[in-house]
């Protein structure tokens, strides 16, 4: 019966070690990226970051930024399948799902070159990613009766971030050698 609750207690301890390192870790990862709070809890939230290292917590946050993308797309392509007669606007808003796709194709890319730890490429390819929202925004400026709507604001500032964040993580490997 000792043995039992012994081996119970160590199991308890290592388990809230192991959590903690975990805390550890992705604190350590986050501190150095432009957004701590976006990167912490999207990382925290994730069920595979427990097991991941500081590249694996890099290739979790490319892919909560493609999952942004893909669903901007969609959302995009929903709102330009002839909901309204403004033709100008339905070939925008084709653009932008256009442009939402590259950019879920560039992150998509940059898990490629984390895999094979070609840190500059990965770091390319999201930068790729985050400059194509501004692709969007701006064919809305060339239509000045056109208004940027708010929630495409909103997923563009989103995926502008997430990007950052991902950087800052491949910032970590390529200075730290992690």
């Amino acid at each position: 019966m000792t043995t039992n609750i012994f081996f119970l207690f160590l199991l308890f301890l290592l388990h809230h070690a192991f959590v903690n390192g975990d805390a550890t870790l992705i604190k350590k990862t986050c501190k150095n990226t432009k957004y701590y709070n976006l990167c912490f809890s999207s990382l925290k939230s994730d069920p595979t970051s427990p097991n991941a290292d500081p590249k694996g917590l890099a290739v979790i946050m490319v892919g909560i930024g493609m999952t942004n993308a893909t669903s901007t797309s969609s959302y995009l392509s929903s709102k330009s399948i002839g909901l309204t007669n403004n033709t100008t606007l339905n070939s925008v808003l084709k653009e932008c799902a256009d442009k939402y796709n590259y950019a879920g194709d560039a992150l998509q890319a940059s898990v490629q070159d984390l895999a094979n730890e070609e840190y500059d490429y990965a770091y390319l390819h999201i930068t790729a990613a985050k400059d194509y929202p501004n692709a969007c925004h701006n064919a809305f400026k060339r239509y000045p009766g056109l208004v940027y709507p708010k929630e495409l604001a909103s997923r563009e500032n989103g995926l502008k971030h997430i990007c950052e964040v991902a950087m800052g993580i491949i910032d970590n490997l390529i200075n730290l050698n992690w």
